[in-house]
């Protein structure tokens, strides 16, 4: 759903397929993987996103359910160079993955480098769909004034992307209602929205679909999942009349 519907009903299987499970932090053992990708499959996520040498693992537990193995490419800053990056897609997708969520290369953007941002883009993007995967791209919005947000969806959309992203967890802020609302209007209806970073209680999860966001990242999936059947069951689950801003700090 990309529109904003207010007070509409939802139901928590539609909020689990909106959840990008996220095991990304730095310090996490083959366990805590492992543990999250199969809280990711009790609950029915949308997808599993892990780091690239966790993609194996990942694959194989959830392996015959409906969860999808997503992973993270230049992940965090986009800085790698393009043949690395395209490596680096078509390793996963080997192994297992149909998401990647490509980082922009921020300072080439920031630089306005912009051909050379699309042209990366753009080979990341017809490599994948090539092969059946879909790409969603980090844009990193703390970095980025509110012209640049839109700039940067203008560069996605036009090289093929299938969602863009508010951010990677790295910077000092994450998704934003004011960041999702620039994103959701200036993309098309092909171009979905993922909210990242900020999403950490049902409230929030709601504020973001009530504006477009058809996907976010969560580590908090449980006690997200746990409070939405609750609702569920109150008959008291539904988007909001109004929407007040994410908490976006990490």
């Amino acid at each position: 759903m990309d529109k904003n519907i207010e007070g509409t009903k939802i139901t928590a299987k539609e909020i689990a397929k909106m959840i990008d499970h996220s095991l990304l932090k730095p310090e996490m053992t083959r366990q805590d993987v492992e543990e999250g990708c199969r809280l990711a499959k009790e609950y029915g996520c949308a997808s599993v996103c892990v780091k690239p040498c966790d993609v194996v693992t990942a694959a194989e537990i959830l392996k015959g359910s409906d969860v999808l193995v997503s992973t993270v490419i230049g992940f965090p800053h986009g800085h790698h160079l393009t043949e690395i990056k395209l490596m680096e897609a078509d390793k996963a997708i080997d192994q297992g993955c149909v998401e990647l969520d490509f980082v922009l290369n921020i300072g080439r953007f920031k630089s306005g480098e912009y051909d050379f941002v699309e042209e990366e883009l753009r080979k990341v993007c017809e490599a994948s769909h090539k092969r059946g995967a879909i790409v969603k791209v980090i844009l990193e919005n703390a970095y980025l004034t509110d012209e640049e947000k839109r700039e940067a969806c203008r560069i996605s959309e036009r090289a093929g992307a299938d969602f863009v992203k508010t951010s990677t967890g790295y910077a000092k802020t994450g998704a934003t209602i004011h960041d999702l609302k620039i994103m959701r209007e200036t993309c098309s209806a092909k171009v979905r929205v993922k909210a990242a970073g900020g999403v950490r209680t049902l409230d929030s999860a709601l504020a973001a679909r009530a504006v477009g966001c058809a996907r976010f990242g969560a580590t908090a999936t449980k006690p997200i999942m746990e409070e939405a059947f609750k609702r569920e069951k109150e008959g008291t689950l539904r988007l909001p009349d109004s929407v007040e801003e994410l908490t976006s700090g990490y």
